[in-house]
């Protein structure tokens, strides 16, 4: 496929069409507004709804291109006479098309149109007061390189507040944190807590539900929470490095106001404290992680710049 173009020509929609007839392919179906189709901005109706995905077993493909709909979930069925986004991963290429769900013979359906596109990635171009790279993993002695920024649903560097997890995740939050609050009593490792309003925001967000130009891809590691002890990762998909007791080395860099093009490093060691996850099934983890070495200035730093108060 041709990288500058983001439409694909008629001789890659039959291979497209080949592909969905041979199965395996999960597809993402998202409601639409049509106001905001005519400027290619493509959102969900409301924060309210989300995309739903339908596993391959749900879908038969039919030479002429029609999608027929079986056993869908019931939030589905309301999508007839709507149009949606249909979003799909073809060798790994994000893709999408906008279509109308119809029904044929009390069957739901939508067809593959002559026009589908590239799922474009909005590009970061964001410059972070603060951003670190994970660049060391001192058990198998291996270097990293992975670069670490904001979660992009929080503020660092103020106090975690309750009321900064949305409000239809607060209740599956409360579990979460029921249960990792008894985790930290018995194992007595958890500071002061704080760290887990963070965590229990990122294991109950919808963040992981979009669906990207290409599948799989390498992704920044997200940091939910940092102070002069403990920095707080989380991962889509944690990676088998990552276990309770394993160290690495970290460097976090922050731009200083005063100088724009200057920033301040802070290099650390940490472990692993713990990791959480809402489900033990789930590739979706936070890692709790504990410096090991830290330079004294830098403790004052990092404290200072936490609470908002003199380190004494």
């Amino acid at each position: 496929m041709a990288e500058k173009n983001d439409k694909l020509s008629g001789i890659e929609r039959q291979l497209v069409l080949q592909y969905l007839m041979d199965g395996n392919v999960p597809v993402t179906l998202t409601p639409v507004i049509l106001e905001e189709k005519k400027s290619e901005k493509i959102h969900s109706i409301s924060s309210q709804i989300f995309p739903v995905a339908l596993r391959a077993e749900n879908i038969k493909v039919t030479e002429s291109g029609k999608i027929y709909l079986e056993n869908p979930p019931q939030s589905v069925i309301g999508f007839e006479n709507k149009e949606v986004k249909v979003e799909f991963y073809f060798n790994r290429v994000g893709l999408f098309f906008i279509e109308t769900i119809k029904k044929d013979n009390n069957t739901l359906y939508f067809e593959l149109p002559n026009e589908i596109s590239r799922i474009s990635d909005e590009e970061d171009t964001k410059e972070y007061d603060f951003s670190a790279v994970l660049y060391f993993e001192y058990k198998n002695k291996k270097d990293l390189n992975l670069k670490c920024i904001p979660w992009n649903k929080i503020e660092l560097f103020t106090r975690p507040a309750w009321k900064s997890i949305p409000l239809e995740n607060q209740k599956n939050a409360k579990k979460l944190l029921e249960i990792f609050v008894e985790q930290a009593k018995e194992e007595k490792n958890a500071g002061n807590g704080i760290q887990l309003i963070p965590i229990c925001n990122f294991l109950t967000s919808s963040n992981n539900d979009k669906m990207e130009s290409l599948q799989n891809r390498v992704k920044p590691i997200n940091v939910l929470y940092v102070d002069h002890e403990r920095i707080v990762l989380g991962f889509d998909d944690l990676p088998e490095d990552f276990f309770k007791g394993s160290e690495f080395g970290l460097k976090m860099s922050f731009l200083l106001k005063e100088s724009p093009i200057l920033s301040r490093d802070v290099y650390v060691t940490f472990f692993v404290n713990n990791i959480y996850k809402a489900n033990n099934s789930e590739l979706q983890a936070c890692i709790d992680c504990v410096y090991t070495s830290i330079q004294e200035e830098d403790i004052r730093y990092l404290y200072e710049k936490a609470t908002k108060t003199h380190f004494i």
